[in-house]
């Protein structure tokens, strides 16, 4: 799923959240299960209403790295996993790239269920959400985080940027390293732009120190 917010909608969530927003350090010890089954049944925004499951996140618990995208499209909720359908494949084809398998990484979103129409998500839906998205970071401790699209950019590191002059460039977000490059879904539409997505994955690969697929 890929989308945009208005910079108007955007630029008020910046507002009142800030762009020091925080959660309070998670309990000592809190495991991605001890959030998830928090979730299980969560009614806390109006998606609930429209969902068929939470999607949650899959991979490894440990994984040195972490995908972010926005929100789980319509065959991640059949589903219950994120970045399953056309997108995913192409994801997972990226992954690859580096030498690394889907479960080897970790994969999320911004939200965790799915916006009408396959749309963005709002910022009141993001700012739901992202609380339970960084504890998932804390229980994970990636190296590094990798977000997809522009609406997980500005959600994960509370900016109002164009992932067209971000992408590429180191950022960070309570001290994890975080590189922004394009969601899956644009290259879809968009195959002249997918060399710079590899470019990227070329830093991601270079700061674990892997060895890219030739």
């Amino acid at each position: 799923m890929s989308g945009t917010v208005s910079r108007r909608m955007l630029a008020a969530w910046l507002r009142e959240v800030g762009v020091d927003y925080v959660l309070r350090p998670s309990p000592r010890g809190e495991t991605l299960d001890d959030i998830r089954e928090e979730l299980t049944d969560c009614r806390r925004c109006p998606l609930c209403a429209g969902r068929t499951t939470v999607v949650f996140g899959v991979g490894n618990p440990r994984a040195r790295l972490m995908f972010v995208g926005e929100g789980p499209g319509s065959e991640e909720d059949r589903r219950g996993e994120p970045f399953v359908g056309a997108a995913g494949k192409r994801l997972d084809q990226w992954i690859a790239r580096i030498g690394l398998r889907r479960e080897d990484v970790y994969i999320a979103n911004i939200v965790k269920c799915r916006p009408p129409g396959n749309r963005a998500p709002t910022p009141d839906e993001a700012k739901v959400c992202l609380p339970y998205l960084l504890r998932q970071i804390r229980a994970i401790r990636p190296e590094i985080v990798c977000t997809l699209g522009v609406s997980a950019l500005n959600f994960l590191l509370g900016v109002e940027e164009k992932i067209t002059r971000e992408r590429g460039k180191w950022r960070e977000r309570d001290g994890v390293p975080v590189l922004p490059t394009y969601h899956p879904a644009f290259i879809l539409r968009n195959a002249a732009r997918e060399a710079e997505v590899f470019g990227d994955f070329d830093l991601l690969a270079s700061r674990l120190r892997l060895s890219p697929a030739k």
